[in-house]
């Protein structure tokens, strides 16, 4: 790859955020180089900010809240909620450290967002760290603009497209639940049975997307590849079946195109950037269950900034959801389910939102959408780096 760059000399880097060895490139060939920002500028702007002040250093307990100080708008978090590598608990500490050395001499940073989400995190961003930055999405929206391509985003769905939107078009509007809680996501059976209880107590019929589960006391990379990854409790599946409740999806899903199906009425999600974004593209409220990663950042901007969707409650952040981690219990999932699917205010408020959030990404990403204004006056700002250096060269 570096040895394809330095052959082509391209007139501008754009690399993951992930790849801090790009910055060294970049600047060996004299372009810039754009990080892309797989998540989005709240997530930065908590990041710093807690980096930066160590307000969990004062927290006496994993429970308590502190206030992130610093940012547009009241933000709260537990010590419990934060990435091992921000308390300093994990190996990758030092590598972040370099994504954010990395990060600080680029030219600028490419965000997978758009201005009606996060304007103020956006320029919040650009205050405190100085960078350029740039509002570039959605990115789904900009790419998948035919049935197709919606239904194979991300890769190849594990089930028949069709028959899965058929099942949605003989239900009510707004009345599908949808839940899907990340391909990296491997929880316990004690929880899968939760969320199966909830799942059949609950009124609304679903669509849920099961990811494999994982064994007690076995690592990731040596779980098997049997079927016994998919417990459920027994008797369920045909249940489901049977009554015509449900749809249960084993691996990859097309959810893009069935968020944006009109029968959806809420989304139960893990909160990973991606999907927030392709919910907020379809209108649809949520039910935050954040797991790790940045999760429970992103889950706060949902809940708490814009206010579109409702916590299950989870409250420890984890890599693997293990037996020894607390459960969420299916009560509480069914409880927060009714509070964005329900018949009250709340309900409403929320939905309209989100629907409004929705008509919002469209047309951010229309012709003199604020996402087109930005990429275009990002291509026209390349374009003269490259003027200069040309220039540069010449005189030299």
């Amino acid at each position: 790859m570096i040895d394809l760059v330095r052959t082509h000399r391209p007139d501008c880097l754009v690399t993951d955020y992930l790849y801090p060895w790009s910055a060294d490139v970049s600047a060996e060939l004299g372009i810039p180089r754009l990080a892309f920002s797989g998540s989005g500028f709240f997530n930065l702007c908590i990041a710093d900010s807690i980096e930066a002040n160590n307000p969990h250093a004062q927290i006496s307990s994993e429970s308590e809240e502190f206030v992130v100080p610093g940012i547009p708008n009241r933000v709260t978090l537990t010590r419990s909620q934060l990435p091992d590598i921000v308390k300093g608990e994990a190996k990758l500490s030092r590598f972040f450290d370099k994504l954010k050395q990395a990060e600080r001499r680029s030219y600028g940073v490419i965000v997978n967002t758009f201005h009606s989400l996060e304007a103020e995190y956006a320029d919040h961003y650009r205050r405190v760290t100085g960078l350029k930055a740039w509002q570039l999405g959605p990115v789904s929206l900009f790419i998948n603009r035919n049935f197709d391509d919606k239904i194979n985003r991300g890769g190849k769905s594990d089930v028949n497209a069709e028959n899965c939107l058929n099942w949605l078009d003989s239900m009510k509007p707004n009345s599908v639940l949808y839940i899907c809680l990340g391909s990296l996501t491997r929880f316990s059976k004690p929880q899968i049975t939760e969320i199966s209880r909830a799942l059949e107590e609950s009124s609304h019929p679903f669509i849920w997307v099961l990811a494999k589960i994982l064994k007690p006391n076995v690592e990731f990379d040596q779980v098997d590849e049997g079927k016994e990854q998919w417990w459920l409790p027994e008797g369920f599946e045909n249940r489901v079946k049977q009554s015509g409740k449900g749809l249960i999806i084993r691996g990859w899903a097309p959810q893009m195109a069935i968020l944006e199906h009109a029968s959806i009425g809420g989304f139960v999600t893990h909160c990973g950037w991606n999907s927030i974004m392709e919910g907020v593209c379809a209108g649809v409220p949520m039910v935050t269950w954040p797991i790790f990663a940045e999760q429970f950042y992103n889950e706060k901007l949902v809940t708490q900034v814009m206010k579109f969707g409702v916590s299950v409650g989870n409250e420890v952040w984890s890599v693997w959801a293990t037996e020894e981690l607390p459960l969420i219990r299916g009560e509480r999932l069914r409880s927060a389910v009714e509070v964005v699917m329900g018949g009250g205010v709340e309900a409403a408020e929320m939905r309209r939102k989100a629907v409004e959030l929705g008509k919002e990404a469209k047309r951010a990403v229309g012709e003199g959408g604020t996402s087109s204004d930005e990429l275009k006056g990002l291509l026209e700002e390349i374009r003269g780096c490259k003027s200069k250096r040309r220039g540069v060269e010449h005189v030299a």
